[in-house]
């Protein structure tokens, strides 16, 4: 937007702080090469388009905003003459993208001393050499801290999500190579008791109904019923008194095995009554390997689908596979998040989905918002073990209006208010040294708010603290069509 020209005054511009130390030859050239503008109340500049123009206020008011999502929040309002805004990085040149970094409006007529970024950049160059030279190494040497350190940030998660796998990948691995030595045993001596069985003096009608009886055995295993401690404790003593009626050996051992397989009274007199009583404890121990092969082949296979589903989760937490940016069920997300991160969650702390599975996918760079839930998850984690260890995080998601809602709630003792608009700001933690960059909520705006358009707000009571990310549910102009995840 542009204002109206008034004439410039060198005396006025160099009663400006920023120009006080110039010499009168240097303030004629600013006012020849510079202009006075008059902006009525009203927008100056947006943010985002081309930074063109270097503008120093002489006198009215004028405030910053910055986008986030589809709001403007004000950053600065001030009267202060000689305060400055606008193409404030011109001297850097073509290394950075030259754009306007915020929006600036008047609200009242406000005069401003306005200077082309190209020659506000020569001038710099020209009259401050060495400024130039400490401002465009302060300014990347920020820049490549940050990145570094966010590396780092990503290197630490990624070392605690390596460290949490590896833990819940153990457990199902060293089940089931358990299960299977004992099945190993298992089967050698069913070998050696079907040997016995077929040597002894068996019908060939009592072996056929013998192995149909193990097959229907076979069977019943897979379709056990689940049973509440009571029942469980009442069929075991039920199954137990009939084996040592039936002089069966170590009743009270084989008892629980078969009330597990879901094996009751009438399957036992069904297998009485296909033996004679003396042969009966050789059938019932025999029948007894096959129920314990069939519930370590259930066990083997539970293990390896857990492992299954744990790798499938490390997959689709780091996205390898998938298109950059795409439509995304969050819930997948902050699913193979939760279990990605569940060994540093711990057992003392609950966790709760309250997920509305009705919302649509929307339109995402998945792996990122994976790192945003990270961060998130994290520290509320802390935040709760910092108020003793025990608590509850609440993940929910739900609409807001336009916009998809994800939240996360802890018990913690809470954010103070003092630090509480601080918490976004780079390098700021209240983490012990070495325990945190400082950068991973900095790194969660910065994917929710720049590169989604969406919003990363805080509410913080003791005992409830609630971090929100508001989402879009269409993408923006600027994006290319997301794909359809498979």
């Amino acid at each position: 937007m542009s204002g109206r020209l008034l004439p410039c005054d060198a005396t006025e511009i160099g009663s400006l702080f920023l120009f006080e130390k110039l010499t009168p030859e240097q303030l004629g050239r600013l006012c020849a090469q510079g202009r006075v503008e008059r902006f009525e109340p009203g927008p100056v500049y947006t943010e985002g388009e081309p930074a063109t123009c270097f503008y120093v206020m002489l006198e009215g008011t004028l405030v910053l905003y910055r986008r986030v999502g589809t709001d403007d929040v004000e950053v600065t309002r001030t009267a202060q003459r000689g305060v400055y805004a606008g193409a404030m990085q011109a001297y850097i040149g073509d290394r950075v993208r030259q754009v306007y970094n915020n929006s600036m409006r008047v609200t009242e007529p406000t005069r401003f001393f306005v200077l082309p970024a190209d020659t506000f950049a020569s001038i710099m160059q020209e009259w401050f050499p060495m400024a130039v030279h400490l401002l465009e190494g302060l300014f990347f040497g920020a820049k490549n801290t940050q990145r570094l350190i966010g590396q780092r940030e990503r290197l630490l998660a990624l070392g605690s999500l390596s460290a949490g796998l590896t833990h819940e990948l153990n457990n199902p691995a060293a089940a089931a190579v358990r299960a299977t030595a004992t099945l190993r045993e298992r089967v050698a001596k069913m070998r050696h008791k079907l040997g016995v069985i077929s040597a002894g003096p068996y019908a060939r009608e009592a072996l056929a109904e013998l192995i149909e009886i193990q097959e229907r055995t076979a069977e019943l295993v897979g379709k056990a019923p689940a049973l509440s401690p009571l029942e469980a404790s009442d069929r075991e003593d039920a199954v137990s008194d009939w084996l040592d009626d039936h002089g069966i050996p170590d009743g009270w051992r084989l008892a629980p095995t078969f009330v597990q397989a879901g094996l009751d009274l009438d399957w036992l007199d069904q297998v009485a009554a296909a033996v004679d009583e003396e042969t009966l404890p050789g059938a019932i121990g025999w029948l007894n390997y096959t129920v314990e092969t069939e519930l370590l082949m259930d066990e083997i296979q539970d293990c390896t689908t857990r492992i299954s589903h744990l790798v499938d989760a490390a997959k689709q937490y780091s996205q390898l596979d998938r298109a950059p940016y795409r439509m995304a069920d969050v819930h997948e997300l902050l699913d193979s998040t939760l279990l990605m991160l569940s060994g540093k969650i711990g057992r003392h702390i609950e966790v709760v989905k309250d997920y509305d599975r009705t919302l649509p996918k929307v339109p995402a760079y998945p792996a990122e918002l994976n790192q945003v839930w990270t961060n998130l998850i994290d520290n509320a984690v802390a935040a709760i073990g910092s108020g003793g260890g025990a608590g509850v995080l609440t993940v929910r998601t739900g609409l807001d209006h336009d916009r998809l809602l994800v939240e996360f709630r802890d018990t913690g003792p809470g954010v103070p208010p003092e630090i509480r608009d601080r918490i976004f700001d780079p390098f700021f933690t209240t983490k012990p040294v070495g325990e945190g960059t400082g950068l991973g909520l900095d790194i969660s705006w910065r994917i929710v708010v720049n590169k989604h358009h969406g919003s990363l707000l805080v509410e913080s009571v003791p005992g409830d603290t609630r971090f929100q990310v508001l989402l879009p549910l269409t993408a923006t102009e600027d994006e290319t069509a997301p794909e359809e995840s498979a």
